[in-house]
């Protein structure tokens, strides 16, 4: 996989999910395709799947099983508690790990974790149309940010991209 096509995934960006032909060809299905409402129309048959399988775990209907997910939480604990170095791809705050992205942002990079912590790696610079593209969007979630804790514009976000709008709605309404 090249750079061009790892930095960019289709269905956070807004320039695939634009139009439905778009989201048909660059994104696959379900919560990775970008399709528009994915959670707020899965979220109740998730919610009572999840909540009758905790019935039946506590009735004794159900062995639990215990095996690690695709989570970070019990392998980057393991990493710390054990001094045992795992490498994990994580959202830090770029101070200066991605040279030509906001340095207030948030960004994923590779992690060292041991018991020293969480290590965060320098990458340097992302070719300048990834960056720009980057950029965009981490405009769009400072708008959205300081619109849901009352400092700025209430529908600033909601009007720089509109698939993001509907869920913008949700707390800027």
């Amino acid at each position: 996989m090249s750079l061009n096509q790892a930095a960019i995934s289709p269905n956070m960006s807004p320039y695939y999910r634009k139009r439905q032909d778009l989201i048909d060809l660059h994104c696959s299905s379900g919560y990775n395709g970008g399709a528009t409402g994915f959670y707020a129309e899965n979220w109740p048959t998730w919610r009572a799947n999840t909540d009758r399988a905790i019935r039946e775990l506590v009735a004794g209907e159900r062995e639990l099983q215990l095996k690690a997910s695709s989570e970070y939480a019990a392998v980057i604990m393991e990493a710390i508690l054990a001094n045992k170095p795992t490498v994990i791809y994580g959202n830090v705050l770029n101070t200066g790990l991605i040279d030509n992205l906001p340095q207030d942002g948030i960004v994923e990079v590779a992690c060292l974790v041991d018991g020293s912590g969480i290590q965060p790696t320098h990458f340097g610079r992302l070719p300048e149309h990834l960056a720009a593209l980057n950029k965009s969007n981490m405009s769009f979630f400072d708008l959205a940010v300081t619109a849901f804790f009352g400092k700025g514009s209430r529908n600033g976000a909601a009007r720089f991209d509109d698939r993001s709008a509907y869920g913008s709605r949700l707390f800027l309404a």
